[in-house]
Order: C-alpha cells, then sequence, then structure tokens
C-alpha cells in the first residue's frame, strides 16, 4: 500500500495534513535533516575563523556556497541524506558525508573537508538542531496559533462587552456577568501563559563526548574551547545559531529547558480545554448559536442539529497534545549516566505533539468565528433567575445594620421559584433609607453585573 493522506498512520499526515503545512517544514525528519546541516555549517565555518594554521579561513565564494546549502535546502537534498543512511545506519554521519559530497570539484572545501564535524559528537549536532526546530515551532506556528485566538478574544470580549449573562457557580444560577467579561477572563489567562512560552530560553551545548571538550582538547589544548563554543552557538543566523548556550552537560544537553516549554505549551493548552468545554455548554444551553455553512450535514439521522464539533475537536487534540508534552517534559531530562538512548525516539515525536496543538488552535479559532451570540436566550435566563438578587439586597441590609440579612434571604430564596413581586415585598418592608430601596427594586438580573462591563473593556 502506497502512503498518502488516506494510507498515513497519524491523522495529522493524514486526514489533518493540510492544515498543518505550516508546522511540517519544521518539525519533520526534513526539518531536522536541514537543522542539522545549518548546525554542521556554522560550525565549520567558524572553525576556520578560529586562527588554526591547518584551516586558514574560507574565502568569500566558499562561504557563499556553504550557507547556501542550508538555504536551499530540498526534499532531494533530504533523500539524499536517507540514501546515504542506508549505508552508514548512522542519520548524522549520513550528514557529514552529504556535506563532504558538495565539496566535490572545490578544491578549497575539498582540502578542509575533515573539519566537518571536527570533534563534534552526534549529539553536539542533534541538540542544537532540535532547538533551533523548536525555536522555530515554537515562534513561527505556536505562538501566532496562540496570537490569533488572543485576537478572536479580545475583540469578543470588548464586543459583548455590555451583554449581560447569568453565571452558574456549582451548576447553580448565580450572580451575573456580561458574555464579554467571560472571554476577557480567558485572555487574561491565556496572555500570562503566552508570555511564559515566549520567554523559555531556547539552549544548545557543542562540548563533545561528555561534555568535557576532550576531542577539542586534544588537538589544539591552548585553545579556547568553551569560549569558541558559546560564540558558534550565541552569534545570530546565519553564522552562528542565535540560541542560549548550555555550559554544562553531560553527552546530551539536559533538555530541561525543553521540558520547561513543553510545560509552558501544555499550560496555555489547558487553558483552552476549559475554554473549549464552557463555549460548548453555552452552545447547549443556547446562549450562542453556530453560523450555517451550507452543505454541513450535524447527525446523519437528526437534520435540525448544528453540532459545536469545532469545540469538541480541539478539547480532543488539546487533550492528545498534552498528553504527549506531559511525556516528553517528564522523561526528557532523565538519562542515564552520561547517556542513553531513550530520548532520541521520544524527541522524534516533539511534532506530533506540537501538531495535535496546532490542529486544536485551528479548530478553535474556527468555532469562535462561527459563533452568534443570542441575546434572546440570554435574558430569558436571566429573567427566570431573580433570586440572584438576594446577593445584593442581604448585602444593603447589612449595610445598615439590619439582623440575620443572610438568614432572612435564605428563607425566601433557598430552593424556592423566585418571583420579582416576591422580592419586591421584601424590599419595601425592610427598615432602610428610601433611596436604597428605590435602588434595590430598580435592579434586575440583567442590570446586577458590577464592574464585569468595565473590566471586559479593559483588556
Amino acid at each position: 500500500m502506497s502512503l498518502s493522506t488516506i494510507t498515513a498512520l497519524s491523522p495529522l499526515d493524514g486526514r489533518y495534513a493540510p492544515k498543518l503545512a505550516a508546522l511540517r517544514p519544521i518539525m519533520s525528519e526534513h526539518g531536522y535533516m536541514h537543522r542539522r546541516v545549518q548546525v554542521e555549517v556554522a560550525w565549520f565555518i567558524a572553525l576556520s575563523d578560529a586562527g588554526f594554521a591547518e584551516f586558514k579561513p574560507l574565502t568569500t565564494g566558499a562561504r557563499a556556497y556553504l550557507l547556501g546549502l542550508v538555504k536551499n535546502f530540498s526534499e532531494a537534498d533530504a533523500a539524499a541524506i536517507k540514501e546515504i543512511e542506508k549505508t552508514t545506519n548512522h542519520d548524522v554521519k549520513a550528514v557529514e558525508y552529504w556535506i563532504k559530497s558538495k565539496f566535490e570539484a572545490r578544491p578549497e572545501l575539498e582540502k578542509a573537508s575533515e573539519f566537518v564535524h571536527f570533534a563534534c559528537t552526534s549529539e553536539d549536532i542533534n541538540n542544537t538542531s532540535h532547538a533551533l526546530q523548536l525555536r522555530s515551532g515554537r515562534d513561527q506556528v505556536i505562538l501566532p496559533g496562540l496570537d490569533r485566538i488572543m485576537l478572536k478574544l479580545r475583540e469578543m470580549a470588548h464586543a459583548f462587552a455590555d451583554v449581560p449573562m447569568l453565571s452558574r457557580t456549582h451548576g447553580q444560577t448565580a450572580s451575573p456577568t456580561t458574555v464579554g467579561k467571560e472571554m476577557a477572563n480567558v485572555l487574561m489567562r491565556l496572555q500570562t501563559a503566552c508570555e511564559k512560552i515566549a520567554t523559555v530560553k531556547i539552549m544548545g551545548k557543542m562540548n563533545g563526548a561528555v561534555g568535557n571538550y576532550n576531542a577539542h582538547l586534544s588537538a589544539w589544548p591552548e585553545f579556547d574551547w568553551e569560549a569558541f563554543s558559546k560564540k558558534v552557538i550565541e552569534t545570530p543566523e546565519p553564522l552562528g545559531l542565535g540560541l542560549t548556550f548550555q555550559p554544562y552537560s553531560i553527552q546530551i544537553e539536559p533538555h530541561d529547558y525543553m521540558a520547561e516549554l513543553f510545560d509552558a505549551v501544555a499550560r496555555a493548552n489547558t487553558i483552552l480545554i476549559d475554554l473549549s468545554r464552557d463555549i460548548w455548554g453555552y452552545v447547549s444551553l443556547g446562549y450562542f448559536k453556530q453560523r450555517l455553512k451550507a452543505g454541513e450535514i450535524g447527525s446523519s439521522t437528526m437534520p435540525h442539529k448544528v453540532n459545536p464539533i469545532d469545540f469538541e475537536n480541539a478539547e480532543g487534540n488539546l487533550g492528545l497534545a498534552n498528553a504527549l508534552l506531559k511525556h516528553l517534559s517528564e522523561k526528557l531530562p532523565i538519562s542515564r549516566w552520561q547517556r542513553d538512548l531513550t530520548d532520541s525516539t521520544v524527541l522524534r515525536n516533539m511534532g506530533v505533539a506540537l501538531g495535535y496543538a496546532t490542529l486544536a488552535y485551528a479548530s478553535l479559532l474556527t468555532g469562535l468565528n462561527k459563533l452568534e451570540i443570542n441575546e434572546e436566550a440570554l435574558a430569558e435566563d436571566l429573567d427566570a433567575a431573580w433570586e440572584v438578587l438576594a446577593e445584593p439586597i442581604q448585602t444593603v441590609m447589612r449595610r445598615f445594620g439590619v439582623q440575620g440579612a443572610y438568614e432572612k434571604l435564605k428563607e425566601v430564596t433557598r430552593g424556592k421559584t423566585v418571583t420579582a413581586e416576591a422580592l419586591h415585598g421584601l424590599i419595601q418592608s425592610l427598615d432602610i433609607p428610601q433611596a436604597e430601596k428605590d435602588r434595590l427594586l430598580a435592579m434586575t438580573p440583567g442590570s446586577y453585573v458590577g464592574k464585569a462591563a468595565e473590566l471586559a473593556r479593559r483588556v
């Protein structure tokens, strides 16, 4: 059976493939190979500038050619590396051999070919490549996806700032809010989570087999290899990698920053699971209607149905993403002694974890864009919940020293159908100033929203 979108084992490369076009060049094996070539080239060029008599600085033309290998890296190049790997059975060595093959008929580069991958262990190339992948995945896909959701939430917070809505605590009617304020709540949580994602330092190390520059110093004992490594890692692209230098490691970079990043993404995802479930519930209550799309079917047997599928898809895929992100963050910082390979196969699933998150963000945004407010349903619910005014009435009673205020309102309202007339009768009987009675009598469930509108507009 040939591989296609309908035979792919993963739905990310099958059913949902078009929705992940932005992530695939970054987090796929092609993206991994591309970054490996970038790291090898940056290290090679830097070695030529280190002042070694045995490796003179490269000419401008050679530098341009090498940087072109990175800039113009193609699927055909990745396939050629895979072909070499069939012989080497070692993916990093295959990259090294591919780069050397590109030196043919270029005497300057052929002469210096043994400086490709010089003093490096595979993990020097791999950890920095993973770091470059994650930085690009975060900055080009994950954060922009979250930004689009935040932009929509801000739009909704402002548009619905004044639309009153009955709250529910423990599933029971509670003090009213506004639709906009509830969107603002999520927006502020998500902003904080995104700040955490954005500020994680993406780290890399290039210090040899067990992190001590052993091989490096065997070749040039007097050279400051640590400073050199730091320069390559922290110099901006394309001559460096633009990462944060990791000074202490075993054979592998400790992966603590990865755990921090994956935990931060999972935290944002958890907030969005919360939002997806709440919107699903509000659709069920009729607070939101979903804009119809011609030709869509909600149920194979019930023609009337318009299912909240986008929020259900988002919730499901966010759960899948978090399950993987949790395993990544718990497993990756653990390595037996100086190295074991349990991280290698796990790291190949970073793109899968971020892929499910990316898919979820797209589904959630699609769902949010379909929503239409149903002010009639919101107003009906509020008008059937006069019991929520027990709170302001007893609070004013307390202000004026009416004894047993809470208990009196509890007796009138708890477990009963409360009407406006019953509350107004109680208000009229209170021994409080007439101006306060008038203010309470003018209050409705729809007007009792506190600072909700103001808070919604502030975000």
